[in-house]
């Protein structure tokens, strides 16, 4: 039997995989791992590798740097994981919000390294030509009711 742990981990993982609305059958089969042991997981009772973290993060579609940082595997002052990290202690955020947080966080992170990957030395952007401010636009409906305003005043006069 593996070492027992603080619950954190179990209970952060069970919180997603309830959030997620899945099984614990359905998480252990996406995961790769057997239910029973899932379940110890999920009560405290085995410590999960950093490999089966990953596997977990994976399937419940979080970052695995959280994952890690919840079962502390990593420290709190982890270069370049201070975002998800204040993410994922802020008890102000549902588990929910959290794992949308540090999604979204590390999709930017992504695009910015793909950016810096392709034109690492590309000059920043030309700002743009000041534009001219364009004279009000009448809407097509004030217009046709401007003209039909005019035309009946016409027919009105065409009639005294």
């Amino acid at each position: 039997m593996g070492c027992v742990q603080s619950p954190d981990i179990g209970a952060f993982i069970k919180d997603l995989r309830e959030n997620a609305r899945i099984s614990l059958r359905q998480l252990a089969e996406q995961a790769n791992i057997s239910n029973p042991y899932l379940s110890q997981i999920e009560r405290g009772l085995r410590k999960p590798s950093a490999e089966v973290l990953a596997q977990l993060a994976a399937a419940l579609r979080v970052s695995t740097p959280v994952m890690y940082l919840k079962a502390g595997l990593l420290g709190s002052d982890h270069e370049g994981h201070s975002v998800p990290t204040a993410i994922a202690a802020d008890p102000l955020l549902t588990v929910a919000q959290k794992q949308s947080l540090t999604q979204i966080y590390e999709t930017f992170v992504r695009e910015n390294a793909r950016t810096d990957d392709v034109a690492p030395d590309a000059a920043p952007p030309a700002e743009p030509a000041p534009q001219r401010a364009a004279p009000p636009k009448e809407s097509a409906p004030v217009a046709k009711k401007a003209v039909a305003k005019k035309a009946g005043r016409k027919k009105a006069q065409e009639e005294q």
